[in-house]
């Protein structure tokens, strides 16, 4: 999960985001860091005005795991 990323990059604290969905800091921030419903999921994700997709991590589109020893390989377009 990378709420605490999204969190930053909107330029926000945990506490600001616990305060729009009306929670304390802690039970945010034990949400974000357990394992948190899916409807919370929708309300944090509606408090970042993001999908909430962009909560997960998202799989690296430039990098391949070698079929061979399984090392990840970075890839570049030229």
């Amino acid at each position: 999960m990378r709420i605490k990323e999204v969190i930053k990059e909107k330029g926000l604290t945990v506490k600001e985001v616990a305060d729009k969905l009306g929670m304390t800091s802690p039970s945010l921030s034990e949400a974000i860091n357990g394992n948190p419903t899916v409807e919370r999921l929708e309300r944090i994700a509606a408090a970042l005005n993001v999908p909430v997709t962009e909560l997960f991590e998202q799989p690296a589109t430039d990098i391949i795991n070698c079929p061979y020893c399984g090392n990840k390989i970075k890839v570049t377009k030229e």
